[in-house]
């Protein structure tokens, strides 16, 4: 990767750019849930079409991430990101705007092109702007930190908009996001061009869409309703077939999307495969807290948007504040265990939850977890940023982001049943309860408050009784299963990350002669 030194104003603009994309993506997907029941009496759409309203801007940016982030490595991460920024602001017009359930879902779906071409993008040019590694680390600790951030904001801010506006005004927020960022990115984003030759290969390109796409549509659809669900074992067949040809393509490209080789260093291929099981957890917690403060004890959008600001918060303070240091001191491997095992702390402290829970007890639990899921997502995120050449961050980026996406959809899937089926086995309703009352109170909780509502009093606060206290209990068995996960990670963090240096010096991986961590995987 060929470039002038970067000032220190063009390096602190690029982080400010930077952390302005953060916010983006999850503020839009907490905002967008808020404002289902608006769009959903305004535009009537279907069961299924609101199904694809919510699923669909992911779907499209986990299918496009690994073509846009070695689209970036050729053509340079500046002009890439610029064009997501005008894409992503044109598109959440359009997303705001849209007068019918069909237009809004393909909006959504150019909102999930843009983000794809912008988060990679972010990264690496974050990548390229911070050389000294101690600074390298906290910019990618903050960087992730926002990211987590905006998921409590979302609800926050996306409920004050809907308090005053129509259910288009929350994707109005992107606009003057993305516009700041497109004028602060034209003039102090670095103009840093990679080394890479060549064009993107155009039979790569689909099989790794159709990869991404058939592996992340299968788990969300397993799911929302079961594997029995008409599509998903095709879709998960189309995964498995397109994922096994884009590898087996990409070992015998001498321009590959991704060099598959690196997975073979432990130091990369331990830091994705920790990202993503880290993410599986995280995201599958941060939806069943949602669940717990507004279904279980009763507070408003805005009041649990709030009251999960903490955990978020501490994240950033583990990636950025903690994370540096600890590597010094302890090294990677052991900052990683370390920060896991505060997770597996967090998780476990959730089982003092209960239907009437203090909120000081929901602290005790989520600081430790944030603090420790900001401290292991920094390190990987930061190591396999830096131990790939210089040339192929976007792709590495990519890789990053994708794990995440799956690990989120994983997570959903894998902890959501396991919750639904604790909630259904531990469900006792009240008997007298009308035709079809029982099999809608068994489905959710959501379903058990809906019935409970048109129910005498006495009946209903034993049916909203009933399921709350099952819900809390379900809750319980998957968090502590999120808590054995982080800590079985923890452990193989141990071994994956031993050996991967303290400092990983720039360029590290442009220089095979040096016996690096990517050498390895070359020779």
């Amino acid at each position: 990767m060929t470039s002038s030194p970067i000032s220190n104003t063009r390096k602190w603009g690029t982080f400010a750019v930077g952390c302005l994309i953060a916010i983006v993506p999850n503020l839009d997907l907490t905002a967008l849930h808020l404002a289902i029941p608006s769009l959903a009496r305004d535009l009537g759409p279907s069961a299924t079409e609101i199904l694809w309203i919510a699923d669909v801007y992911g779907f499209v940016l986990a299918g496009l991430l690994v073509t846009m982030g070695s689209l970036g490595d050729r053509i340079g991460h500046k002009r890439l990101m610029l064009t997501g920024m005008a894409a992503f602001a044109a598109a959440s017009a359009l997303t705001a705007h849209a007068p019918t359930a069909e237009l809004l879902i393909a909006a959504r779906a150019l909102l999930g092109v843009a983000g794809a071409t912008i988060m990679p993008s972010a990264l690496a040019l974050i990548r390229s702007a911070f050389t000294e590694p101690r600074q390298r680390t906290m910019a990618i600790g903050v960087f992730s930190g926002v990211g987590g951030l905006s998921v409590g904001l979302g609800p926050v801010l996306g409920g004050t908009v809907l308090d005053h506006f129509w259910w288009g005004a929350v994707f109005m927020i992107n606009v003057p996001i993305m516009a700041v960022g497109f004028v602060v990115g034209l003039v102090l984003l670095p103009d840093v061009r990679a080394a890479v030759s060549g064009r993107l290969d155009l039979v790569s390109v689909p099989l790794s869409i159709a990869g991404v796409l058939g592996i992340v549509y299968a788990v969300k659809e397993s799911a929302a309703g079961g594997l029995a669900q008409p599509g998903v074992g095709v879709a998960a067949l189309i995964g498995v077939a397109g994922l096994t040809l884009f590898i087996r393509r990409q070992t015998r490209l001498s321009e590959p999307l991704i060099d598959v080789r690196l997975f073979r260093v432990a130091a990369f291929s331990g830091s994705v495969t920790t990202n993503l099981f880290a993410m599986f957890a995280l995201v599958a917690q941060s939806l069943i807290l949602a669940q717990y403060f507004q279904l279980v004890l009763g507070w408003s959008p805005l009041r649990s948007g709030l009251a999960g600001l903490p955990g978020a918060l501490s994240a950033m303070v583990g990636g950025a504040a903690l994370a540096p240091p600890l590597i010094s001191a302890l090294g990677r491997a052991r900052v990683v265990a370390l920060g896991l095992a505060l997770s597996t702390a967090g998780f476990s402290l959730f089982v003092l939850a209960g239907t009437d829970t203090g909120y000081p007890v929901l602290l005790l639990a989520m600081i430790p977890n944030g603090l420790g899921m900001g401290m292991a997502l920094t390190v990987t995120a930061d190591t396999i940023l830096a131990s790939v050449p210089r040339d192929r961050t976007g792709a590495a980026s990519a890789i990053a982001e994708t794990a995440a996406e799956l690990g989120g959809a994983l997570g959903m899937a894998v902890l959501g049943s396991i919750l639904m089926a604790a909630y259904r086995g531990g469900l006792v309703l009240p008997a007298g309860l009308p035709t079809g009352a029982g099999a809608a109170a068994e489905d959710s909780l959501a379903g058990a408050l809906g019935v409970a509502a048109s129910l005498p009093a006495g009946l209903a606060e034993q049916v909203a009784g009933a399921a709350r206290n099952a819900f809390v209990d379900g809750m319980h068995v998957a968090l502590v299963c999120s808590a054995a996960l982080a800590a079985v990670v923890a452990v193989a963090a141990l071994f994956t990350l031993r050996g991967v240096p303290k400092v990983i010096p720039e360029g590290i991986g442009d220089e095979p002669e040096h016996g690096d961590l990517v050498s390895v995987a070359r020779q």
